[in-house]
């Protein structure tokens, strides 16, 4: 692979950084994101894909199976030998652990050194913080509730209380001050992401003819009674998965409306005479990773009963989780023009990867509590109410209004986080 695209018109070339490409939905999303670039996109286009893991062995495990990908991709097409297939991608791994603010400003350090912008960024790194099953809970909720008991969960366990570790050196902490936690699973999911996009931020508006991208991966589990504004950081919270994902929705569609521009400006500044880059939230259904740590047996059982729920229905259970990359990618990959249309018709929402019974795969607007399918009242998804999780109402005026009140705390809470935590981090400069 060549390390820099070739020169040409900057249309032409793509620029997206994925992080936590090493597995899963991670991995699956940088897979199809080649895939289909390389079947859409003309011979003089090119994509430059910058993916980040944890680690160097990550990283250089990770790009070997790409190149893996991208030979088998072509074999499969039967394209021509002499087509430029692969000399159209270039792959760049970078390290980065979100839960390290140092390690997230220094991937920021060095994106901003190395490229000329940003097209897409997509914020799939993270982890669920969960320690097992509630077993009796989960038979009992399978056996009276299936398929919506596989759908939205309600058996994980997690860890509560869960922090990173000390950001700063404890001996560099001024006297009589005390270093503050961070919660774990937020600071992966949520905070390392708020600060790594802040800083690539000029990346993302150095394209003169259409916006940046910033996708966060959402989850169908991001249930409204999981999050609290008191405890924007799940700290006290035996849900905080399932509140950091709460927290995404909340930002990401929310970060259009006038009342948080003054917040939103402040987390994306844009370079002069161009345009904010755009926040948009996806989720990939429901896929059988390895975010709940299970016996291989476990995982053969639940990975079928999630072809079976597909099997009578629902349109949630991609199972795979290159089929849940569908809704990210086509996020990443379609013109600024299908988006606003979209969004201008029918409201911003939260894209989701759906599939019919024989597992095709669709990207379909979600419902988000507050927020309905795109903010507009009277607007109804259009399920069987076994497919909608069981506290969901359709959206009222008054659900739309806390909602918003609910995402301006959110915006307030996020740009204070992340001046107080800049500061400590320069102080100990």
């Amino acid at each position: 692979m060549s390390n820099q695209p070739t020169a040409g018109p900057e249309d032409f070339h793509s620029y997206i950084l994925v992080t936590g490409a090493n597995g899963g939905l991670g991995y699956s999303i940088c897979c199809r994101l080649i895939d289909e670039f390389i079947l859409t996109r003309p011979s003089s286009h090119s994509l430059r894909l910058i993916i980040t893991t944890r680690d160097k062995t990550k990283s250089h495990d990770t790009i070997a199976k790409l190149k893996d990908h991208i030979f088998r991709t072509r074999k499969h097409h039967k394209i021509n030998e002499k087509t430029p297939l692969v000399a159209k991608i270039y792959l760049q791994a970078e390290q980065v652990d979100l839960c390290r603010l140092r390690s997230v400003q220094g991937l920021v350090a060095r994106i901003v050194r190395s490229l000329p912008k940003l097209d897409t960024v997509i914020l799939n790194a993270g982890h669920g913080g969960f320690v097992g099953i509630d077993w009796p809970l989960a038979i009992w909720t399978i056996l009276t509730n299936f398929p919506h008991s596989v759908t939205y969960p309600t058996f994980k366990l997690s860890t509560v209380g869960d922090v990173t570790g000390p950001q700063i050196p404890e001996d560099s902490i001024a006297t009589g001050k005390v270093q503050p936690d961070l919660g774990g699973v937020f600071c992966s999911n949520v905070f390392g992401h708020y600060l790594l996009v802040h800083g690539i931020a000029p990346l993302l508006s150095n394209s003169a003819s259409t916006p940046g991208r910033v996708i966060w991966i959402g989850s169908l589990e991001a249930y409204e009674s999981m999050f609290s504004i008191s405890d924007i950081q799940g700290l006290s919270s035996p849900s905080a998965y399932e509140s950091s994902k709460r927290l995404t929705d909340i930002l990401a569609l929310s970060s259009s409306l006038p009342a948080n521009q003054p917040f939103v400006r402040r987390f994306l500044p844009s370079s002069p005479g161009h345009r904010l880059p755009k926040q948009y939230v996806t989720q990939p259904g429901i896929c059988a990773t390895n975010i709940v740590p299970l016996h291989w047996l476990l995982v053969y059982i639940m990975t079928a009963a999630f072809y079976l729920a597909r099997w009578v229905g629902s349109p949630w259970h991609t199972v795979t989780p290159y089929k849940g990359a569908c809704a990210p990618v086509w996020v990443a990959l379609a013109s600024q023009e299908e988006l606003d249309a979209l969004e201008d018709k029918e409201g911003a929402s939260k894209w989701g990867s759906a599939v019919n019974r024989e597992g095709e795969e669709r990207v379909t607007r979600t419902e988000v509590q507050g927020w309905g399918v795109g903010g507009r009242v009277g607007d109804n998804i259009g399920l069987p109410k076994r497919w909608r999780p069981r506290e969901v109402e359709d959206l009222s005026q008054k659900g739309r209004e806390q909602f918003e009140l609910l995402a301006r705390e959110s915006w307030q809470m996020m740009e204070r986080l992340q001046e107080e935590w800049e500061k400590l981090l320069e102080e100990d400069d």
